[in-house]
């Protein structure tokens, strides 16, 4: 009974922590309408979500002692740190100001199949015929989506979705790259000093390039900087990485289809978005095939 009790917790959670990442966006979005531009909000969101990890590295500082990363380990979680949470970011911040964040959701949401296919690549996993069935079907999602919005929004729907994509692609890239670098520091505190490196590389690009005044925009923008950093980033992270403990990571990877339907649902709500009905069909479609996939390569 006790088990059972827990592994409905365990979905509530997750399914919270899914809801409040696919918030990110919406919020994003939101923040573009007071004129914000991408690194801008990007530059808040670290700033306000800096803190806690800080703390957070403090607190665990002393976890997993009997664990001893030799330099190279600490220069590799650098190198993913700028990679995955910096430039992943960046990317998805800048693909926002040209396309739907409902579509944003669907185009990203593509990253396990990129980690099967960057597997296959260079480290010579075997794709199996069901994944290859699975990763068409969400490719072709993606295509229906994807042309139908070009049809309505014309070109800068194709910027958009590029930069979503390079995002999809270095956050996969992360993905695989530091599967065997969590083990040698552990979960919270590999996750946590890529964060703060992430911080940093978001901390010096808004310094070289940015010739924004940070302390020129409306209150609705730190307010929505504050929101996305400690909603959207801190606390869904883990919940999250809780949910996963607690159900497994294959019993996740099927609630985390609620993922680009509640960015729908959001985007409907607060920013006035709609799907139409091939769009729909087509998120339908990755969806079906980015679970299938998953639960496949947890199993």
């Amino acid at each position: 009974m006790q088990k059972s009790k827990n592994f409905w917790y365990g979905i509530v959670i997750g399914i919270i922590g899914i809801v409040m990442f696919s918030s990110k966006a919406v919020m994003v979005k939101l923040a573009y309408n007071y004129g914000v531009d991408a690194i801008s909000i990007l530059l808040l969101r670290m700033l306000f979500s800096f803190p806690f990890y800080i703390i957070i590295a403090y607190v665990y500082r002393h976890d997993n002692k009997e664990l001893t990363p030799t330099h190279n380990d600490y220069l590799w979680i650098v190198f993913f740190g700028f990679v995955g949470y910096y430039l992943a970011s960046y990317f998805d911040f800048v693909g926002l100001t040209h396309i739907k964040a409902s579509l944003e959701r669907i185009i990203l949401f593509l990253y396990p199949t990129v980690v099967l296919l960057l597997n296959k690549l260079f480290l010579k996993v075997a794709i199996t015929k069901i994944q290859a069935m699975a990763i068409v079907l969400t490719y072709l999602g993606i295509v229906i989506a994807f042309w139908d919005e070009v049809s309505i929004s014309g070109g800068k729907t194709y910027i958009g979705g590029f930069f979503i994509l390079l995002s999809a692609i270095t956050y996969a890239s992360y993905l695989v790259g530091s599967g065997w670098l969590i083990p040698k520091f552990g979960v919270i505190k590999f996750t946590t000093y890529a964060m703060l490196v992430s911080c940093m590389c978001v901390f010096v690009h808004y310094s070289l390039i940015s010739e924004v005044n940070l302390f020129s925009f409306s209150w609705e923008v730190y307010a929505l900087g504050v929101m996305i950093a400690v909603f959207a980033t801190v606390i869904p992270s883990f919940l999250v990485s809780k949910s996963i403990k607690m159900i497994s990571s294959s019993n996740f990877a099927i609630i985390a289809g609620i993922g680009p339907i509640s960015t729908v649902i959001l985007a409907a709500i607060f920013l006035n978005e709609t799907l139409t009905y091939l769009q729909l069909f087509g998120a339908l479609l990755v969806v079906v095939g980015i679970v299938f996939v998953s639960t496949k390569s947890n199993a």
